[in-house]
This record gives C-alpha cells, sequence and structure tokens, in this order.
C-alpha cells in the first residue's frame, strides 16, 4: 500500500533528533525503502521552503526527486473546497493545504501519514484514512 506522506513527518525526519519522533522516522525509512511514499507538489514545496541555504536545498531538492510527484487534478480541488466547507460547517478550521492532501489521498485511497493533530479532527467528518507509525 502507498502512503500519502505529510510535511511533518518529513521535518522529523530531515531536522528533528527528538527521541519522541523515532518512530515516525523509523517507518518513513520502511516505506521509502519498500517505495511506498507518495508526495505531491504543495507538501514538496513546504518540505523545500525551510532550506534557505542554497547548497542544502539542492541537496535536499535532488533526494526528494527520487519521489515521483503525483499530479493534482483539478477534481481534488474542488473536493479540497468542498472538504473545508464541510469541516467548516462542523467547526473545524482547517489549511487549505490540509484539504487538499485530504482529497488527493481519498482520490487515490491511500492513507495520509502525519503528526498534526488537525487531521484527527478532518478524520471525524472526512473519508480520510491516516497511518499509524508502528504500521510500517
Amino acid at each position: 500500500m502507498k502512503v500519502l506522506v505529510d510535511t511533518c513527518i518529513w521535518s522529523h525526519a530531515l531536522r528533528s533528533k527528538k527521541p519522541e519522533f523515532e518512530a515516525q522516522v523509523k517507518s518513513l525509512e520502511i516505506l521509502i525503502s519498500g517505495q511506498r511514499v507518495l508526495m505531491i507538489g504543495p507538501i514538496r514545496q513546504e518540505v523545500l521552503s525551510g532550506y534557505s541555504d542554497p547548497n542544502k536545498f539542492e541537496i535536499l531538492k535532488t533526494k526528494l526527486s527520487y519521489f515521483e510527484n503525483i499530479a493534482v487534478l483539478d477534481e481534488d480541488y474542488i473536493n479540497a473546497a468542498k472538504f473545508y466547507n464541510e469541516c467548516r460547517q462542523k467547526g473545524i478550521q482547517g489549511s487549505h493545504i490540509d484539504l487538499l492532501i485530504c482529497a488527493v489521498a481519498v482520490r487515490l485511497n491511500v492513507p495520509i501519514f502525519t503528526t498534526d493533530k488537525d487531521f484527527g479532527f478532518y478524520q471525524r467528518h472526512l473519508p480520510i484514512k491516516l497511518y499509524p507509525a508502528t504500521t510500517a
């Protein structure tokens, strides 16, 4: 099964040495070695946006180029807007990128690997699946 990996997981793996993220980093490593990672442009952009040093940026850009860029379709933007409105009606504030991630994951029928607690709120009202770090 393929998995759409959210920006926060990449950040834990690339920047954090905190022990509380070891399980997520290990799961990401297993997903990468099994060629199960999916990436979309907005996540790639967010990950790369954290690197102002041009040399580090180029190194990371090259490493991330290993992961195929899954196209975001017009229908994904429309579904993300629907998801945003549905969540908003339920009192849940979501970012446009988060809900775009949800829309792509629903279209592809894949889980989202994230530590962002907002996705737990989205999951209560949207047909998304979340990927637990311990199942890699």
